[in-house]
């Protein structure tokens, strides 16, 4: 298997070069994750079932010594039960059940709305081959002309960083969603960051947003696998006159993290609730 340590990757690329589908940004990590060098098959949002000979018509894929694999989750489940011996994307199976309970909170909360508010610019940077199909798939997915959906960002976009507050939250008592060292839930919630990164032609992120460090330290993995020299600044989002804070900048902890250490520790919160006016 994997001869020459190398699997055949087939990508999917904006004009520009840079993998845009947040999918395929996160198996791209996940083979790297387990130390695989990849024979990368570009190509854009057409010609995909021509370009894997029939194979499938969505991507990603890989071929590992002759034998397919599909789909971005089957894709990991393939790696850690056939190479148990690298690195495992998914270390425990609890794993497995909180990445997947992050993901669904993911994308209702920031992909989808993201990608609304680039829909127009995701068509404007495809290979201009490209352009027919995702202007048609992508009006009819959502709906309206892509130049109505995308219009009004500017006043989405700082609620949309303000949303994604929980994953701050995590990312501030932990180096890596996987804890000390990154696993799959990290590459699968990076992928659809990097999406932005290569479509959106505004930012979306505070200069200063503390999600930042995590992203770059990201970004710098596996020789700076997310530095594609085609992506675009996420970074220098614009707030509108009386929009939200893009993010909590007060010293506010919530979650879980020990918090009762004895009645000093609570006095003050009890000292407000108890409080008659």
């Amino acid at each position: 298997m994997a001869a020459n340590n190398t699997i055949t990757f087939y990508d999917l690329t904006m004009a520009h070069g840079a993998t845009t589908s947040p999918f395929v940004w996160a198996t791209k990590y996940a083979l790297k994750h387990k130390g695989f060098d990849i024979d990368v098959v570009p190509g854009g949002f057409t010609g995909i079932l021509e370009r894997t000979g029939g194979k499938t018509e969505r991507l990603p894929a890989i071929v590992d010594d002759g034998k397919w694999v599909l789909d971005s989750w089957g894709i990991v489940e393939y790696l850690d039960a056939t190479y148990p011996d690298r690195p495992m994307l998914i270390p425990h199976e609890s794993v497995a059940a909180l990445t997947k309970a992050l993901d669904a909170w993911w994308w209702p909360t920031a992909v989808g709305p993201w990608m609304r508010c680039f829909c127009a610019d995701y068509r404007d940077l495809c290979f201009e081959h490209d352009k027919d199909y995702v202007t048609t798939s992508r009006e009819k997915m959502l709906g309206m002309k892509l130049e109505d959906m995308q219009a009004g960002r500017e006043e989405r976009l700082p609620q949309i960083s303000a949303a994604i507050e929980p994953l701050r939250m995590a990312l501030r008592e932990h180096q890596w969603l996987g804890g000390s060292s990154p696993n799959y839930a990290d590459y699968r919630i990076l992928g659809p960051i990097l999406f932005l990164a290569s479509v959106g032609k505004v930012p979306s992120l505070a200069e200063d947003d503390p999600l930042r460090d995590w992203i770059e330290r990201c970004r710098d993995l596996f020789g700076g696998l997310g530095r594609h020299p085609g992506l675009i600044n996420l970074y220098g989002l614009k707030v509108p006159e009386g929009g939200p804070e893009p993010y909590m900048r007060e010293s506010w902890r919530g979650g879980i993290y020990k918090r009762n250490t004895g009645p000093a520790s609570t006095r003050a919160e009890t000292e407000h609730i108890t409080k008659k006016d």
